[in-house]
């Protein structure tokens, strides 16, 4: 007689739940936040919509300027649509994972798909990510100096806050320097990696066209964002100069840029907010402002950049 064999499972190849993975977490983030989804949707309604499509307009932009800053980071030249299109996938996950590990991970997956070696691929990412926080800080330096008086300082932070968050500063830096001092290992990885990186900025920028794209990609970047959020406040009419709104929105994203949480979902919303009140805006209508801006920076973008991503994986772009 002829065994009878069980017929075989059909296994679910890895790279199609990879697929589905970002689908899924933006399901799972919009359940959380649907309260907050609703009553930002209810104020772009009774918004002026000619305002509302120029800051989809600067959403928009902003993907231009990182991929022109990525491929400023890098000596290897980067195929530009695939480029572009990772970083609108990137933009998605970067508001599913933590403190921005989502872009990072997109983009140096990436750079490995291009050719370029993991140790080159993490000195460009850290290239990007100072000179995006150069920039950033450039921006709102240069904002206070010419308004000084825009923000009431004293609201941003709650009464004796600031002496433990420096304490906690300044313990984490004492860890980090006492772990490269007794570890060798680490500190060996840790000069080897500097090596590199020094070496990569060198030579970026010894190539005027790529020194070019990195800043000034790095300084479009945070003042487009910036735009996004002052051309909702005109369309909601918040009564607030639009160079006070872009300082407020600077201040309050260098702030959160310390709280690990998805794309700063939560702690951007109340940063924003505190920021906006402190500039002299009225709190209900900060609030509506700032929900309205996150609803067409992050929720609108949010589903066509998870689709985005599953297909770059699939096409095995990333």
């Amino acid at each position: 007689m002829t065994a009878v064999h069980p017929p075989r499972r059909r296994k679910v190849p890895v790279r199609q739940i990879l697929c589905l993975l970002p689908l899924l977490l933006v399901a799972v983030v919009a359940v959380q936040h649907r309260s907050v989804l609703a009553e930002g949707f209810g104020h772009l309604r009774s918004a002026e919509w000619p305002w509302l499509l120029a800051a989809a307009g600067a959403t928009c932009l902003t993907w231009v300027a990182a991929a022109v800053t990525r491929q400023g980071a890098v000596v290897d030249r980067l195929p530009l649509r695939r480029l572009l299109a990772t970083q609108f996938a990137a933009g998605s996950a970067n508001h599913l994972l933590p403190t921005g590990l989502g872009a990072s991970a997109v983009n140096l997956r990436f750079m490995a798909v291009c050719g370029v070696p993991l140790a080159r691929s993490s000195a460009a990412l850290a290239l990007y990510l100072l000179a995006e926080s150069v920039a950033r800080l450039g921006l709102l330096a240069v904002l206070l100096i010419a308004f000084p008086h825009a923000l009431r300082i004293g609201t941003l932070l709650p009464e004796g806050a600031l002496g433990p968050l420096l304490l906690v500063i300044g313990g984490v830096a004492v860890v980090a320097a006492g772990a490269l001092l007794l570890v060798r290992r680490l500190r060996t990885a840790v000069f080897s990696f500097l090596r590199t990186a020094l070496c990569e900025a060198r030579s970026v920028h010894t190539r005027p066209a790529r020194a070019l794209a990195l800043w000034s990609g790095s300084l479009a970047f945070p003042a487009l964002q910036a735009a996004g959020l002052v051309l909702v406040g005109l369309a909601l009419g918040l009564p607030i100069p639009p160079a006070h709104m872009a300082l407020a929105y600077l201040a309050a994203t260098v702030a959160v840029a310390l709280v690990p949480t998805p794309g700063g979902l939560g702690s951007v919303e109340a940063a924003l907010i505190v920021a906006l009140v402190a500039a002299g805006g009225p709190a209900a209508l900060a609030t509506a402002v700032v929900l309205a801006y996150r609803i067409i920076t992050v929720w609108l973008p949010l589903l066509p950049g998870a689709l985005t991503l599953g297909a770059l994986v699939r096409l095995k772009v990333i």
